[in-house]
């Protein structure tokens, strides 16, 4: 076996033994005050514990190689101590141990190692309190009675407790390094003013040094008890505790003033693209900490990619949703950071998703536009080719005697033919004013007149027009009429073709307000029914969108399209004004 496989061994070893050597330290740290802090046994023993820390340290992991330049400062760390040492030297070395136990005690759930854990918390503190501080009291009148002997004596059945307490069953907490910075930051202060405190009291007002620790501690409660009130008090108003959060959410860059820029921009910008760019520039890069990142869609998303600033060796991701941004910062950021940096992320990205949904929806709109304009105007095309194939069929079929007759039906219905695919040329150029426009015509014309030329487009099918007298003045919108009535008889003779036998009438009322189609063939399915006037609906003859396409163009003119009568024998459409409300 080699002696790296040897030293890695160790290290796993030591790792699932973490509380084992812990108990040692603490051991060892009871010889050394036995011994006491001004012989040379105490170092030593010192020495000793200062190695069994450097194993159970929860800061670097126990098989790192430590390379020359620590190896150097743990020498003059050790060096420092050996001048210093002393029973002030014993005070601080024990109450930053304090410091480390009681700020990872709180990490931990599972019972017994919490409770292993508070014991050597308690066995610190009681060094402190018991052994160390009346050492270094200047006036030997004032420490009173003494409970060195009894502490001396009670620390080895503490640390046979310890040893007696049952492992956990997963070993995660005690192979983990975690402890929280700031919990032990305040034991130690803690400690600090608790060692002082007592000193101060024995001092100044010549108490004895059990009683100065009693009103030391009991003038520590009562302050905590202030300040726990005071972080969030009862009768409405805010405590510290609002202004200590306030405080978390401002490092750096207020918070406030951070989104309200961050809302400009995304108002003066719409290109999520650049309005990121531009955020992250003149927002994130406004952080002390940032130097740059670039961002990214997430693994099967769909969204925009860029960078801003320069890379780091260090970097923290930031995954929200569709969009993975990647920050490099000058140093590693500590949780707080963290968490701070992806509050602020979060909502430029949010803001970025946004306007990439909205160009996308945008462009979604743009084809749908494009689709249902497309639709329509084909459809009004064939409507044309339909009057255009009747016009050819009338004037091959015609004898010299209705030259005179036909030469009126071409003059009448030829511009309107022309008008109607200027209309749909229009429209294709501009395909979203397209769709929001009815696509009909409200210029008006005579009643009589376009029945006339309505009989006389569809003269050689077999339809039957019944006989109207229009009131005087009657008239119509011609692009809202051609258009319902080219889609309904064509339907109509597509039905009669199928079915066979069928007739197929027309009639319109006196006051050009009505205009009836209907046939004697079966009835339309309810289904298809409620589709008919409201969205498109599948075809095997055309597009499936003339009667969707006729009914919006006459509810954008006061009119209805619907049906009347849907029954075998009698199925009846009907374009009808709608009465003024």
């Amino acid at each position: 076996m080699s002696l790296v496989q040897a030293l890695g061994q160790v290290g796993n070893l030591l790792r699932q033994h973490r509380r084992g050597v812990l108990l040692c330290m603490l051991v060892v740290l009871h010889l050394t005050l036995l011994a006491g802090g001004k012989s040379v046994i105490g170092l030593m023993c010192w020495f000793v514990d200062v190695g069994l820390f450097i194993l159970w340290q929860p800061f670097v992991q126990t098989e790192r190689r430590l390379d020359y330049g620590n190896q150097l400062l743990i020498v003059l760390a050790l060096a420092l101590g050996a001048w210093l040492f002393g029973w002030w030297m014993l005070i601080a070395w024990v109450s930053v141990l304090a410091s480390l136990l009681g700020g990872r005690v709180m990490l931990i759930n599972h019972r017994p190692t919490r409770l292993f854990y508070l014991l050597a918390f308690a066995y610190l503190i009681g060094a402190v309190l018991v052994w160390l501080v009346p050492k270094v009291v200047p006036d030997p009148a004032l420490i009173g009675p003494s409970l060195e002997r009894e502490f001396a004596w009670a620390a080895p059945l503490l640390f046979l407790g310890m040893f007696l307490l049952p492992r956990p069953q997963e070993v995660g907490w005690s192979r983990r390094g975690i402890f929280d910075f700031f919990y032990s930051l305040f034991i130690f202060l803690l400690i600090s003013v608790l060692v002082l405190g007592s000193l101060a009291f024995m001092l100044l007002e010549k108490r004895l040094y059990f009683e100065a620790l009693f009103r030391t501690v009991f003038s520590m409660a009562l302050l905590l008890l202030v300040v726990a009130w005071a972080w969030n008090p009862r009768p409405g108003f805010s405590g510290v505790g609002v202004f200590f959060s306030q405080y978390l959410l401002t490092i750096g860059l207020p918070f406030d003033t951070w989104l309200r820029r961050l809302m400009d921009y995304a108002e003066q910008e719409q290109d999520p693209d650049r309005f990121f760019t531009e955020a992250c520039e003149r927002l994130l890069l406004d952080l002390p900490w940032v130097v740059g990142g670039k961002w990214s869609p997430a693994p099967g998303m769909k969204a925009g990619e860029g960078a801003f600033g320069k890379k780091s060796a260090y970097w923290q991701e930031y995954s929200n949703r569709s969009l993975l941004l990647t920050v490099y910062t000058r140093h590693a950021l500590s949780p707080v950071l963290v968490w701070h940096l992806q509050l602020l992320t979060r909502l430029a990205s949010e803001y970025y998703l946004a306007k990439w949904r909205a160009r996308e929806l945008q462009q979604m709109s743009y084809l749908q536009a494009v689709h249902q304009t497309g639709a329509r105007l084909t459809h009004e095309v064939k409507n044309l080719l339909q009057s255009l194939d009747n016009l050819c069929y009338l004037m091959q079929t015609s004898g010299d005697g209705d030259a005179v007759q036909l030469q009126l039906l071409l003059r009448r219905q030829l511009p309107q033919i022309g008008q109607r695919l200027h209309m749909a040329l229009d429209k294709l150029q501009s395909p979203i004013d397209a769709q929001n426009d009815s696509g009909a015509s409200s210029e008006a014309v005579a009643a009589d007149a376009w029945w006339a030329a309505l009989q006389q487009r569809f003269a050689q099918k077999q339809i039957e027009f019944e006989s109207v007298k229009f009131e005087a003045g009657a008239q119509l919108p011609v692009g809202l009429f051609d258009s319902v009535a080219d889609n309904l008889l064509h339907n109509a003779l597509i039905k009669q073709l199928n079915e066979g036998g069928i007739q197929v009438a027309v009639s319109i009322s006196p006051d050009a307000n009505t205009l009836r189609v209907s046939d004697s063939g079966s009835a339309v399915g309810e289904a298809l029914v409620w589709k008919l006037f409201r969205s498109p609906v599948a075809s095997e003859s055309g597009f499936g969108i003339g009667l969707f396409n006729a009914a919006s163009q006459a509810e954008s003119l006061g009119y209805s399209l619907s049906m009347a009568s849907n029954v075998p024998g009698n199925v009846c459409f009907e374009l009808s004004k709608r009465n003024p409300v």
